[in-house]
């Protein structure tokens, strides 16, 4: 099925040990932005995957060129799909930018948006349709 085409996910189901590593990787990364990837297989979350944000900036994340290289030779070689991609907004808000939107070069892939809420982060997740970003459903598993 052409990727561009196939129906956007209403949830992504999240195992707790990629969600702790999310979430860690998020707090490990302050006052940066964080970011990095869900992998799977079939819809299946298997692994959390954090990349260096390049730009060492709290307002903006860009993958690091030669991490996301291997990244992408990786899901080739281990037939694992690209299922998610994560940034974290240290200042919040807790919804996709502006400049999220521009850059989504992954229309078929769930973007997760990690912010912080009161004394704890929370994370949402939204998909692209029609060229603006809508929000679904996260559910943890064990």
């Amino acid at each position: 099925m052409d990727p561009l085409t196939a129906a956007a996910p209403d949830r992504l189901a999240i195992p707790r040990p990629a969600w702790r590593a999310m979430l860690h990787e998020v707090q490990a990364r302050l006052p940066d932005e964080a970011c990095g990837v869900l992998l799977g297989r079939g819809g299946q979350v298997l692994e959390a995957l954090a990349v260096t944000n390049a730009l060492h900036s709290p307002q903006r994340y860009r993958m690091d060129e030669r991490e996301q290289l291997a990244l992408f030779l990786r899901l080739e070689a281990e037939a694992l799909d690209l299922l998610a991609i994560y940034h974290s907004h240290p200042d919040g808000p807790p919804t996709p930018s502006a400049t999220d939107t521009a850059e989504a070069y992954y229309p078929e892939t769930v973007y997760l948006v990690w912010s912080p809420l009161e004394n704890n982060w929370g994370c949402r997740g939204f998909v692209m349709q029609d060229g603006q970003f809508q929000e679904i459903l996260l559910v943890l598993i064990d």
